[in-house]
């Protein structure tokens, strides 16, 4: 069957440019290694050939080796393992920059921090280093810290990081992404002191028995800090950012990138850095639904131009389960920190914004991406589609859930009875699934994190991110954990949401090109695609499951061009 399929597929791309007059000559031509198309009526094939940047052949190396010309050029896999490139279904490339570029805060195995002595070393190491870039931006970053990881179980305070330096502003990024840590120069950058109100959205934690703060900011109080070492980095620090994330992705085998929140200014400068042609992989990118609307319906657009497009809008209604910003429908279970009873999180937004922005989504024909990790923003979410739905009967605008970290089975159903693709993160298992068993949302409950098994029973399509920088985007990690569901201690996370190999493999990449309304160009091994590729040290099918972290990308192919090759 998957054989005959071979070789009509292969007769058809003769046929169709045959009948245009030629017969087709390759650029170049893989063969000698597995080959998984994700094309679920031919998985497996020989050899595949390209040329223009675009798949011309798929099937028996015999066969596609007729296409070889005198200068097409021969690529043996040596037992290598090639799938189409995988597609991010969320990430955030420039701030996956700023971690590349950054002190690394990370804990094992991913960094080295196990502690805020730890924390304090490296950030004066990175600073010595790098001199010049914290004379031209005045500020010293680190990006990735989890106090759930660290000894302390607590973040650093100002006073622990005016030891990095009490003159120039320091902010350590919270792995989340939704929080950070500043010392009193960052504090004072920002204009936060002892008479400053909580933002609506946001808090400013304090020392205790007084109001001032004690360094470390939550969600809307954090975001303003980032917008002013933003500006003092300058657009051109943001440029190097965006060129380092792209190069972060396609090292990691991803040939289609996400910014998944920006704003009008930081589009700028991606649109900026693709027409002065530095993305060698393709980024798109969706601005923030509450912040311009009418950027998002003058620049949205299904076509690339020099490898980046805006493809939506973007909407968050809460924050981080792991950080305890997340917005539950109950108290978390045993949150770490000072929190009053009953304590269940809080909302990003304000309903009747989330009502409006979805509404204004269905009515302009705008893909809507949202950002709901608790139970309460999962409902709210629900609430404004259904009412969306109801005044604009759906038209295939693909709303996608954003996580969905803690999800209720009966809102699995109202997702898809409401055509919500769900881009869930089961790398949570790895990260944080000890945490959540242990506090976030309890023993009973944490085995249903990222239910990608209550999602599949359902026959639903779904993708699978890792939201770097919240994490690196590390694509065999992200496959490891929808696989295994692992935690760091090895735990299995929610034995009943598993599922197999094959299916994690679509879930990176034809159901994300599917997302981003792009599964006609990319997601599979198939004529006329793209001819968008990534090379792994092994098949990923075959062995051992519990070794997929392992695996290592080999090289990353856009278009038949490498754009990453492994060094040995």
């Amino acid at each position: 069957m998957s054989c005959h399929y071979r070789v009509i597929a292969f007769a058809v791309a003769c046929l169709s440019l045959t009948a245009a007059g030629a017969q087709p000559t390759a650029d170049r031509i893989w063969s000698g290694g597995p080959i998984l198309t994700m094309n679920d009526q031919a998985m497996r094939v020989e050899a595949v050939a390209e040329a223009g940047g675009k798949i011309i052949a798929v099937g028996q190396k015999a066969q596609v080796m007729q296409l070889k010309g005198a200068n097409t050029q021969l690529f043996d896999l040596k037992g290598r393992a090639m799938l189409p490139g995988f597609v991010d279904p969320h990430g955030h490339m420039v701030m996956g920059g700023l971690q590349a570029l950054s002190a690394n805060m990370l804990a094992p195995p991913d960094g080295k921090i196990k502690d805020i002595a730890g924390m304090v070393a490296t950030l004066k190491s990175w600073a010595k280093a790098n001199g010049a870039a914290v004379k031209a931006g005045n500020v010293i970053v680190g990006f990735g810290y989890d106090n759930a990881q660290l000894k302390e179980l607590r973040h650093p305070t100002k006073e622990e990081l005016d030891e990095v330096s009490k003159d120039v502003p320091v902010v350590v990024i919270h792995q989340s992404g939704h929080l950070a840590s500043a010392n009193s120069a960052a504090l004072e950058l920002v204009g936060y002191d002892a008479s400053t109100k909580d933002p609506e959205g946001g808090v400013i934690q304090r020392k205790a028995g007084s109001q001032e703060p004690n360094g470390t900011l939550e969600e809307t109080a954090f975001f303003p800090l980032m917008g002013k070492v933003l500006h003092n980095i300058g657009p051109l620090g943001i440029e190097a950012f965006a060129k380092a994330g792209a190069k972060q992705w396609a090292r990691f085998g991803y040939t289609t990138a996400q910014e998944g929140r920006s704003v009008p200014g930081i589009a700028d400068v991606l649109r900026k850095v693709a027409d002065e042609g530095a993305f060698k992989i393709d980024v798109l990118t969706y601005p923030d639904v509450l912040v311009d609307r009418q950027y998002i319906l003058s620049h949205a657009s299904p076509a690339y131009k020099n490898r980046l497009r805006v493809a939506g809008a973007k909407l968050t209604i809460d924050g981080s389960p792991q950080g305890f910003t997340a917005w539950r429908d109950r108290a978390y279970y045993d949150p770490v920190g000072s929190y009053p009873k009953g304590y269940a999180g809080y909302a990003a937004a304000k309903p009747e914004e989330v009502m409006d922005a979805v509404e204004w989504a269905f009515a302009n024909g705008v893909q809507i991406i949202t950002h709901a990790n608790g139970e309460a923003a999962s409902d709210l979410l629900i609430k404004a589609i259904d009412a969306a739905e109801a005044r604009h009967p759906y038209k295939d605008q693909r709303p996608t859930l954003i996580h969905g970290q803690f999800l209720r089975e009966d809102q699995v159903d109202a997702y898809q009875r409401l055509h919500v693709i769900p881009s869930l993160f089961p790398m949570h298992t790895f990260y944080w699934g000890d945490w959540h068993c242990e506090h976030t949302v309890g023993p009973q409950l944490c085995p249903n994190i990222s239910p990608t098994g209550w999602v599949r029973g359902r026959g639903m399509i779904f993708t699978t991110h890792h939201d770097a920088p919240v994490a690196l985007p590390d694509s065999m990690r992200v496959l490891d954990a929808t696989v295994t569901r692992r935690s760091r201690s090895g735990k299995v996370i929610g034995e009943k949401q598993k599922v197999d190999v094959l299916t994690a493999l679509h879930a990176m990449t034809i159901w994300p090109a599917y997302q981003i309304f792009e599964e006609n160009s990319k997601g599979s091994i198939e004529v006329g695609k793209l001819a968008d590729f990534v090379v792994l040290s092994r098949d990923p099918t075959a062995g051992n499951p519990n070794n997929l972290s392992k695996i290592k990308v080999v090289e990353t192919i856009k278009e038949g061009g490498s754009v990453f090759r492994l060094s040995p």
